[in-house]
């Protein structure tokens, strides 16, 4: 048999600030990695289109390639008007790739941490929110009284629960994909490691991983969407 299942965060480092003792754990270890990664792509991003050529390829004709994708989707569910929203939907949809992808690299998914899929969800209810405000002034709020009155508490409540649903979306579906591969790992015996988790992770990381970073930024757009009606 395996060693015994492990799917729990895990403290790696315990240090105290202002007489709180806190911890460095794993999860912060990963973002750590995630983001010194992303901020290569970035440079080699911005190198690469320096020099860019008028016939793409390579690295040059990924980049494009993305960014057409990105915004036929963005345009698609927001119209023109969205284009301002492009840089911050494709930010996070790289950052949540990345984040759901690690745990082919060994990590433990930052996003099966709910700290780190709600930084998100608020992130992204924030911003709604802003571009309600900016676009229908008092209207935003009155809105919630539409079309009576007597549904404004049930208004209410689906306009707060919004972080929390994104949020929770996001971290469940990772989580279940660390709880799954853990339990094998932990339970199944030597020989039953060897090739066949691969399937698995090929499901639980990279196929969910993807689909998770892509609905997350797609409810973003229809939620910027509809307050910019």
């Amino acid at each position: 048999m395996g060693k015994e299942p492990d799917f729990m965060i895990h403290g790696i480092v315990k240090y105290t600030l202002g007489g709180q003792e806190l911890w460095l754990t794993d999860t912060v270890i990963s973002m750590a990695i995630i983001s010194l990664s992303l901020i290569v792509l970035g440079l080699a991003a911005k190198k690469t289109m320096k020099k860019a050529s008028e016939v793409p390829a390579g690295f040059q004709n990924l980049l494009e390639a993305g960014v057409e994708m990105l915004e036929k989707m963005g345009t698609g569910i927001m119209g023109g008007r969205g284009r301002c929203f492009f840089n911050y939907v494709g930010s996070v949809f790289l950052i949540l790739l990345f984040c759901n992808l690690s745990g082919l690299a060994g990590l433990r998914p930052p996003t099966a941490d709910f700290g780190t899929a709600l930084f998100f969800g608020i992130a992204t209810f924030g911003l709604v929110q802003y571009q309600g405000i900016k676009n229908r002034g008092v209207r935003h709020f009155s809105s919630l009284f539409q079309p009576i009155p007597l549904l404004f508490p049930i208004n209410l409540i689906g306009e707060l629960t919004a972080p929390i649903s994104l949020s929770l979306r996001l971290f469940a579906n990772l989580l279940s994909g660390v709880i799954i591969m853990g339990l094998w790992y932990g339970i199944m015996p030597l020989w039953a490691n060897i090739g066949i988790p691969a399937v698995l992770h090929g499901y639980c990381d990279l196929f969910s991983g993807c689909i998770q970073a892509y609905v997350f930024c797609m409810l973003t757009m229809v939620y910027l969407q509809d307050k910019m009606e």
